[in-house]
């Protein structure tokens, strides 16, 4: 199988399979799935910051050298500061079309837009941090897909309910909701023709993945985990959280062999 190919048939699997696996939480009964998904998301962010730390960062300080450390950790800072204002844009659009609309009806419908747009942004860069890891190596690629599914998952089912909030039927909103994974499969065809030709960005492309998945992690799933702080649920989390590390560490050390 050619490189190209395996790069999509796993951006595939993490914009558009994710999706999928997501909408079976939206079958289980309201009370299960409630239960179910805060510890989803406390193993998603374990993964999400073992991918990180464990693979893709020490592999772009590997790949870059010694010498160049420091410009690894200033694209790592760059990578931050790229999600922040992503982020805060992404943020100022919702707001500013919620003051547009004055019924509640307008607005979810808005909502509904922003989040078909949202994703489709955040598939197309998840397909980019796949396609560099897989340029790097098949196993720094498998690692890296399954932290995005991983952390897809939850974020899917989120969004799912809103396109719902927004009027669509539950089968139209799964199909928008899959086809915004299609996305994923054009950044990463996109990152594999330009990396290519640049192989030498490649270790800042990897630091770039790396500071994604940690933003992800401590900016938009740990807040999250923070509103239930009692001690039953909170050492849950730790080892949910511990257990996510820990398969990507295992899943680094087992393909690393």
């Amino acid at each position: 199988m050619s490189l190209l190919l395996t790069i999509v048939l796993f951006a595939a699997f993490g914009g558009i399979a994710s999706a999928a696996v997501a909408i079976v939480f939206l079958w289980v009964r309201e009370e299960r799935s409630a239960l179910l998904l805060p510890h989803f998301i406390s193993f998603a962010t374990g993964a999400l910051l073992g991918a990180a730390l464990l693979a893709l960062l020490p592999e772009a300080i590997e790949k870059a050298g010694p010498g160049r450390a420091r410009a690894i950790g200033a694209s790592l800072i760059a990578g931050l500061a790229v999600f922040f204002v992503i982020e805060k844009l992404v943020l100022w659009w919702h707001a500013h079309g919620s003051h547009d609309h004055a019924h509640a009806q307008a607005r979810d419908h808005a909502s509904g837009i922003l989040v078909l747009v949202g994703d489709s942004l955040h598939n197309a860069l998840d397909g980019v941090l796949i396609a560099a890891a897989f340029l790097t190596s098949g196993p720094l690629g498998l690692v890296t897909t399954f932290a995005v599914a991983a952390h897809e998952i939850p974020h899917r089912v989120g969004d799912f309910a809103i396109l719902v909030q927004a009027g669509l039927s539950r089968p139209r909103a799964l199909l928008l909701n899959l086809a915004t994974g299609i996305a994923s499969i054009v950044g990463a065809i996109a990152a594999y023709y330009g990396l290519r030709q640049a192989m030498g960005a490649l270790p800042y492309a990897l630091a770039l993945a790396a500071a994604g998945f940690l933003y992800i992690a401590v900016a938009g799933l740990i807040p999250g985990l923070h509103r239930r702080a009692d001690p039953r649920t909170s050492a849950i989390q730790v080892l949910l959280i511990g257990a996510g590390i820990a398969v990507i560490a295992w899943a680094e050390r087992l393909t690393g062999q």
